[in-house]
């Protein structure tokens, strides 16, 4: 899970999708791979599956964990994970093979195929939605979200909790990651295809690819090796609350396996999706690094086109290196965990990097008195908090309205979190002798929030 602060990475040119001379990963890359999910399990923080694959052959598909744990049945490279928002990526494709078929154009109005559409909406194109540039306010921001996503819910629905909504901002001129815009073109795929939208992905994508194991998810259905979803909590593992899956619809509501997202990704970029000319419309950002459906990023010095989906229990990524021809799945049954982590941590070890694992880190020894006066509230930005708390003699993290994570301490003042995303630093007023700063340090960058009294 990432920090409510983690920052995009830096925005790149379109990726060139054939490359010579690629480095293959080698048996001790291999063989720490290994050791990367099995870390994090054994410390409590991962439960799920991963498949690496370089030029799209697997060097790594293991399974961790349970996929139900009151069953004690463990998880298996064909247990099923709902993948929350790289359904993203679903969705943006079913868009431009209906605009390759002649059905609509990305610069359309989406007033041209929503004619009772609200007035503000008028300069709102299909692209400003596959970009996050549309000014929509973002469904899952809003105060009732905790209890209307439980609810069953008709696209049209969705779409009247915000359509009458004003505009966050002109559409085009600002990013602004949510769930809202991904509603609406799951409506538009419906509307203009004449087809449900879970029917045009199956006869479209998951049948020609031969993807048996994906689908959109609805959980009432009695689907077979289907993962339950837990969440790690400063109690321990507990089960996750329940969640309508018609609620995330075409922003969230897909799942799948390591082995067939391995199936899309390495049909997806061989181009026998879409397009050339439409996989680099998909891959060229357009504002904070965001594609259509995908993130187009740097990581640790490798070009990397990905998207993460997080959803009540679940945690999920999706990760292709161009330049590498490295596919990285990692698909978790456990919010709150370090499925990110794991990710990360795969790719270094193709790419032969250096990386501490849970079980390498040390960990200091903190007095009781000095953790409690560490706890408190921290303005980090003007509408986001982190507070820290005291819980079972060790300290905590809730920053904005993410997961409460546990954090370790590796010296008197600097903590790491036990989902290794970040650390966390404590000062002291030199002429009070008081806490009242700290630092959040995550992926390079850094967030001072100031103690509120």
């Amino acid at each position: 899970m990432r920090c409510a602060l983690a920052v995009a990475a830096m925005l790149l040119a379109a990726p060139m999708l054939v490359v010579a001379q690629v480095q293959p990963v080698n048996a001790p890359a291999i063989a720490r791979m290994k050791s990367v999910a099995a870390s994090f399990e054994k410390e409590g923080l991962f439960s799920g599956a991963v498949l690496v694959a370089q030029d799209g052959k697997p060097v790594l598909n293991q399974s961790f964990g349970f996929a139900d744990a009151e069953w004690q049945i463990r998880n298996t490279p064909d247990t099923r994970f709902r993948i929350a928002s790289v359904t993203k990526q679903f969705t943006a494709v079913a868009i431009l093979m209906l605009q390759e078929r002649g059905n609509l154009s990305l610069q359309d109005p989406i007033s041209k195929y929503l004619p009772d559409a609200p007035a503000s909406w008028a300069h709102i194109t299909i692209y400003n939605l596959l970009t996050h540039t549309s000014g929509l306010p973002n469904i899952n921001a809003f105060a009732d979200y905790a209890t209307v996503r439980m609810t069953a819910a008709t696209p049209e629905q969705l779409i009247a909790r915000f359509r009458d909504k004003p505009l966050e901002y002109e559409p085009g001129t600002k990013y602004s990651y949510g769930n809202s815009d991904y509603i609406v073109l799951g409506y538009l795929i419906e509307t203009i295809s004449g087809l449900r939208y879970a029917e045009f992905l199956q006869k479209n994508i998951f049948d020609p690819l031969h993807m048996a194991a994906t689908g959109v998810d609805d959980e009432r259905a009695i689907l077979p090796q289907r993962a339950q979803g837990y969440v790690l909590s400063p109690e321990g593992v507990r089960h996750a609350d329940q969640v309508s899956m018609t609620v995330p619809f075409s922003a969230g509501n897909l799942y799948s396996t390591t082995g067939d997202l391995l199936k899309w990704e390495t049909a997806l970029f061989a181009g026998r999706v879409i397009s050339p000319a439409s996989l680099k419309t998909m891959t060229t950002p357009f504002h904070n690094g965001y594609g259509l459906g995908v993130f187009v990023n740097e990581h640790d010095g490798h070009r990397v086109i990905s998207h993460t989906g997080d959803i009540d229990g679940f945690g999920a990524i999706l990760a292709y290196y161009p330049d590498d021809k490295l596919t990285v799945v990692v698909l978790s049954n456990l919010f709150g965990g370090a499925y990110g982590l794991v990710a990360k941590d795969l790719a270094k070890s193709g790419f032969g990097q250096p990386f501490i694992l849970p079980s390498e880190r040390k960990v200091a020894a903190v007095p009781a008195a000095k953790l409690a006066e560490y706890a408190g509230t921290y303005q980090l930005t003007p509408t986001v908090r982190n507070v820290i708390a005291l819980v079972h003699g060790g300290l905590t993290s809730k920053i904005g309205n993410q997961a409460q994570l546990e954090m370790v301490p590796e010296s008197q003042t600097k903590f790491f979190f036990r989902s290794g995303e970040a650390e966390i630093e404590f000062f002291r007023n030199p002429a009070t002798g008081l806490v009242d700063r700290m630092v959040v340090y995550q992926d390079g960058a850094s967030f001072e929030g100031t103690r509120i009294p």
